[in-house]
């Protein structure tokens, strides 16, 4: 949460992987107790050998690798690891396109790899600029050609998020091959709309690896869609609005990767400069003057004024009391959560404000690649998400069971997120404050679960949640999670 001016603001700072390469599309660029897999979990699968909740993620063993090659490889693993995800991703999209686009589709034929700390005069060209020094992956349109640095993007990637992340990467630089074969834009479209549509379409193959049709690649949807969603996180703009090459926020990332998961290629094709529009509303795009460098402090004083707020949004029959002491003890019958929690004997908040105020600091932000966002609303979201369960309690609705309440928090935190946007709230979000929000869901969840601090165990089930509050209002949270 911001404070550029006398109403307060929220947002985070983003990391940027590289700056664009010229002429092409650079990428700015097991169960545990407490944690539901959840019953209506909509990202299970049915396919010939499906992903389950526990199941493997990564490279398949025993499958030989493919012939295809990469020029200047050094023939290591993450290049091959690379040339796989080509692989498949040609197979899928030649046996898949003509269901959703026209013409006849032509797999993308050349592959660059290149090692980002090799000195200039060593270092190769890709897409017409010199590659020294370029953390990237990239879809050059001149060739056409994918390109990628094998010598710290991609490895970080693998140590950070697992290998299927360099898949999620390479598939959306494919993406792009095929939304140019498709012909989807024009010379005017927005940058961030053509990567919504790359992200989008890499959520199309996510899928088909999912499902369990991958030739090199399985994937399942816990720890390893997390994974995923992690790099998306980490890839984000730094800036959002600032840049000609906009790529999009964190939770724009993870929703395009969500559409096309979720509902296929045909959803891709609707990602416009409009759609984009009314999907964002009045969520704030990029920062106001000011807003970059201003921080709400997490202490009494804010807690009061998202209390405040809370209030005017969603009144209840009785308001809880709110204890800053510290976190409730001696609730009969629950489980306390840490930072914050809920009793409903008491009908009482407790906030531990020290370890809120260490949420919001988060990592750290020198990380090449990291998914923990720092700042203030990955506090706050958490301290709503307990008022929503005295909303449930006030409601009779259950406080229990992570597949229910836990989603149902998420999503009427979500909502009451968006509340923040609207003109004439004194609480304001800014660019960054969603990007916190998403940040702390897919790391520990805290704010997607129910009274007794159990969370189901996919961050993308987690995520939908929230979207679904951000995007259709807590109505459709009442009647979603039931």
């Amino acid at each position: 949460m911001r404070i550029p001016r006398l109403r307060a603001g929220l947002a985070v700072a983003l990391l940027v992987i590289a700056g664009a390469i010229t002429g092409c599309d650079s990428l700015k660029t097991t169960d545990t107790p407490g944690v539901s897999t959840g019953a209506d979990n909509p990202f299970e699968l049915s396919g010939s050998a499906s992903a389950s909740a526990t199941g493997p993620t990564g490279p398949r063993t025993g499958v030989a690798d493919t012939t295809m090659t990469a020029e200047n490889s050094d023939g290591g693993a993450i290049d091959k690891l690379s040339m796989n995800a080509m692989a498949d991703m040609q197979e899928y999209w030649t046996s898949r396109y003509s269901e959703n686009f026209p013409g006849v589709f032509a797999p993308v034929s050349r592959f660059i790899s290149w090692d980002a700390t090799a000195p200039k005069q060593q270092s190769i060209d890709f897409c017409r600029s010199n590659t020294a020094g370029q953390v990237n992956a990239a879809y050059c349109t001149v060739d056409p050609s994918i390109g990628w640095d094998r010598g710290v993007l991609l490895p970080e990637l693998v140590k950070k998020f697992g290998p299927m992340s360099v898949v999620m990467v390479l598939a959306h630089e494919y993406g792009h091959s095929v939304q140019a074969q498709a012909d989807l834009n024009g010379a005017s479209t927005p940058s961030v709309v053509r990567e919504q549509q790359g992200d989008c379409l890499a959520g199309v193959f996510l899928r088909y690896v999912a499902e369990g049709n991958s030739r090199h690649f399985t994937l399942n949807t816990t720890d390893g869609m997390n994974g995923v969603l992690g790099a998306a996180i980490a890839v984000r703009d730094r800036e959002p609005g600032a840049s000609k090459d906009e790529h999009g926020t964190a939770f724009e990332r993870v929703t395009a990767i969500q559409m096309g998961y979720t509902d296929g290629a045909q959803t891709c094709k609707s990602i416009t400069r409009k759609e984009l529009q009314q999907r964002r509303g009045t969520l704030p795009a990029s920062y106001q003057p000011g807003e970059q460098t201003g921080q709400l402090a997490v202490d009494r004083a804010s807690l009061d004024l998202v209390a405040q707020a809370l209030a005017k949004n969603f009144p209840l029959g009785r308001a809880p009391a709110y204890d800053y002491g510290g976190v409730t003890t001696g609730c009969s019958n629950v489980t306390t959560t840490q930072q914050v929690s809920y009793c409903p004997s008491s009908d009482t908040i407790g906030a531990d404000i020290a370890a809120l105020a260490k949420r919001a600091r988060g990592g750290d932000d020198s990380e090449i690649l990291s998914s923990l966002v720092a700042g203030d609303y990955n506090a706050f979201v958490v301290f709503a998400s307990r008022y929503m369960l005295a909303l449930q309690n006030d409601r009779k609705l259950a406080l229990t069971g992570a597949d229910t309440a836990g989603l149902r928090t998420a999503c009427l935190s979500g909502a009451f997120t968006t509340r923040l946007s609207l003109p004439e709230s004194q609480l304001r979000l800014s660019a960054d404050d969603l990007d916190e929000a998403v940040s702390g869901l897919l790391s520990d969840g805290l704010a997607a679960s129910d009274v007794n601090g159990n969370v189901v165990t996919s961050g993308f089930v987690r995520l939908e949640a929230f979207r679904t509050g951000v995007l259709d209002g807590d109505t459709a949270c009442l009647t979603t999670y039931r």
